[in-house]
């Protein structure tokens, strides 16, 4: 089955779109110094850690940050194998289906890992500051995004 131009150029940005998608997912709860609306923002700003639990999360943080940058390249490097099968077969064929999967299972991949995470942090908190933390990660979760 041979695509035409207007398949291809919508499965490229299909694929682009998911992508992006993944990667905003990722980035929402991802520790970045400043970013008041995100996660790791709302636990250091809001919720008022001890000193114990302040070093504890910088450690979870630290080995998060490289294990998100590790599934971040391996996201990247199945991009670059769906283009280039893309390339090679100008419409959905096998070698595009198994490139698509792949993305798919790394996207995965960031995902489960960021959720662990998150659940992670959350081990360290007290019942007060749990419960705080489950209202911020339900209202950003369901929130709409404009």
């Amino acid at each position: 089955m041979r695509m035409g131009p207007f398949r291809i150029a919508l499965l490229i940005f299909l694929a682009l779109t998911a992508g992006f998608l993944g990667s905003l997912a990722a980035n929402k709860w991802s520790a970045r110094n400043g970013e008041s609306s995100s996660l790791h923002g709302f636990v250091h700003q809001e919720l008022r850690l001890s000193e114990t639990q302040m070093k504890d999360l910088d450690e979870m943080e630290n080995k998060f940050a490289v294990k998100r940058r590790t599934l971040e390249l391996s996201l990247r490097a199945a991009n670059g194998k769906l283009a280039t099968a893309m390339e090679e077969e100008h419409e959905f064929g096998p070698k595009v289906a198994l490139a698509v999967e792949d993305v798919h299972d790394r996207m995965g991949e960031l995902q489960k890992a960021t959720i662990s995470h998150v659940f992670e942090m959350r081990s360290l908190l007290t019942p007060d500051q749990q419960s705080a933390f489950d209202r911020h990660v339900s209202d950003a979760l369901t929130a709409d995004q404009q």
